[in-house]
């Protein structure tokens, strides 16, 4: 089991991107920290997990609130008494629109969600680490970051931020073997992917997103989630500030 002995924090795990890393993290021996702020969606991929034989708890955070982090690694070292990875996989994004009809209120919580949480969790996750000597970060980004869709531009903003936050996180703390690198999926059949095509999930809408991946189909969280496993494992000890496209050639 390529995952044995570890423990991991992956956030936004009830469902979509999180709830494939969660599940495939604990086919490889993990034991999982599943958090989310939608409880039903947390408690039951947790419920999976145990079901198939793995170790898995729930605890509900938002990712982008400092004292929801500290509560969230206090869970993860109470239930398994050590961690090794922390996968940013929640994010957030607003309806595919004109860039002047989003809402401030709307734009923060973009940022909130998918930049400060990061921020959150280096503060709190990043000293422990340094206390054991090592550890790893796996931000799940998007190639809105790489390769930005109209209609999109505050999150595509949110995603290149938090792309180059993480590098730069990776120089900082390489030499203390702490590990960050990225993962950029292309838009996925995911609960969010009704906002990426403005509110309206249709066939047709399928068929042109599709239309500009070269691979022919949307990604799936099991794409993601195997993606995030090498990244997690002792296999890419070697590798950190990377950002690994899982996007069907989208970004050729």
């Amino acid at each position: 089991m390529r995952l044995k002995d570890k423990v991991a924090i992956v956030t936004g795990a009830g469902s979509g991107f999180g709830e494939g890393i969660a599940k495939r993290f604990a086919e490889e021996g993990c034991k999982v920290l599943v958090n989310d702020i939608n409880v039903p969606g947390g408690e039951r991929v947790t419920n999976e997990i145990k079901a198939a034989g793995g170790k898995a708890v729930f605890f509900r955070a938002d990712v982008s609130k400092d004292a929801d982090w500290a509560a969230l690694l206090k869970a993860t070292l109470d239930a398994f008494g050590v961690l090794h990875v922390v996968v940013n996989n929640a994010g957030t994004t607003h309806r595919n629109q004109p860039l002047l009809g989003v809402t401030e209120e709307e734009f923060d919580r973009v940022y909130a969600v998918n930049v400060k949480s990061l921020f959150h969790s280096a503060k709190h996750c990043v000293p422990y680490f340094r206390q054991q000597k090592g550890g790893a970060f796996i931000t799940v980004a998007s190639t809105a970051g790489v390769r930005p869709r109209p209609g999109l531009v505050w999150y595509n903003g949110s995603k290149g931020a938090a792309i180059l936050t993480s590098r730069s996180m990776a120089v900082e703390l390489g030499p203390e073997k702490i590990r960050v690198n990225v993962v950029n999926p292309v838009a996925g059949d995911t609960p969010l992917l009704a906002q990426f095509m403005g509110g309206a999930d249709t066939p047709e809408m399928r068929a042109k997103f599709i239309a500009t991946i070269p691979l022919g189909r949307l990604s799936l969280p099991r794409d993601v989630a195997n993606a995030c496993l090498y990244l997690a494992s002792d296999e890419a000890e070697f590798i950190t500030g990377a950002c690994l496209e899982v996007d069907g050639g989208r970004c050729v």
